[in-house]
C-alpha cells in the first residue's frame, strides 16, 4: 500500500439503532453463516494498521471479533460522525479510514485510492464518489479535523454528508465499481446480499443494488 508510511486506523461504524431493520444490529446479522461485519473486517484489514469497531450496544458480541470496541462519547445515537470522532480520540494514527458495518463489499483499494486523491489535492479528507453520489461513510480523515467534528456535533448537527462537503474534500472516483457501495438497510436487501455472496450472478442482487443507489 503506497501510503508513504502514513498510519491509518480503520473504524467500522456499527453504532446506529438499525430502525429500518426492526432494531436488529446490522453488523451482527448473518449472511451465509457469517456476521455481516466479518466481511467488512476481512476486506478492510489488509488496508489499515489496526481496526476499531464503533458500537453502542451488543458490545460483548462485537468484541468477539478480536478488535477494540469503542462507543460514542456523545449520548443519543448521534450518527456516524460521533463514531468517527470516537475513533480519532481512541487512536494515535494520523488518519482514520471509515466504513459502515452494513456494506459487506469494501473496495480492496479503498485506502490507496482515497489517499492518492487526498495527497493530489492537498486535502485533509477524501471521500468516495460512486459516479452518481457521494459515499461519505467511506472516508479517509486526517485527525486534525477532530475539533471541526466535535464543534459540528456540539452545535446539534448530525448530517455526515453536510459536514464532509464543508471540508472541501478530495472526491475519489469509484465509478468503475459502484456496486461495492451497496449497503443493507432492509430485510429485502439482506436477502439480496445473501444471494450475491452465494452466487454473484444472482439477479436479485443487481436489482436491489439499483434501488439502493437511487435513495
Amino acid at each position: 500500500m503506497p501510503l508513504r508510511n502514513r498510519s491509518i486506523t480503520g473504524v467500522i461504524l456499527a453504532g446506529g439503532r438499525s430502525r429500518r431493520m426492526d432494531g436488529n444490529d446490522k453488523g451482527l446479522l448473518s449472511i451465509n453463516n457469517r456476521a455481516m461485519i466479518e466481511y467488512v473486517i476481512e476486506n478492510l484489514s489488509p488496508q489499515v494498521d489496526e481496526i476499531l469497531i464503533n458500537a453502542n450496544r451488543n458490545l460483548d458480541s462485537y468484541s468477539r471479533f478480536g478488535h477494540i470496541v469503542i462507543t460514542d462519547q456523545i449520548e443519543g445515537y448521534a450518527g456516524p460522525l460521533a463514531g468517527m470522532a470516537a475513533a480519532i480520540q481512541a487512536c494515535e494514527s494520523e488518519y482514520i479510514l471509515s466504513t459502515p458495518c452494513d456494506g459487506p463489499w469494501v473496495p480492496a483499494d479503498l485506502a490507496t485510492r482515497l489517499f492518492a486523491q487526498l495527497e493530489k489535492e492537498g486535502a485533509s479528507l477524501s471521500t468516495a464518489h460512486d459516479g452518481e453520489r457521494l459515499q461519505p461513510v467511506f472516508s479517509l480523515i486526517h485527525r486534525k479535523l477532530l475539533p471541526s467534528i466535535l464543534s459540528y456535533l456540539e452545535s446539534g448537527e448530525r448530517r455526515l454528508g453536510y459536514w464532509v462537503k464543508q471540508q472541501n474534500p478530495a472526491l475519489t472516483d469509484f465509478s468503475d465499481q459502484p456496486e461495492l457501495f451497496f449497503n443493507v438497510n432492509s430485510p429485502a436487501e439482506l436477502e439480496a446480499a445473501k444471494a450475491h455472496l452465494h452466487d454473484p450472478s444472482h439477479p436479485a442482487s443487481k436489482g436491489l443494488f439499483m434501488k439502493n443507489r437511487k435513495r
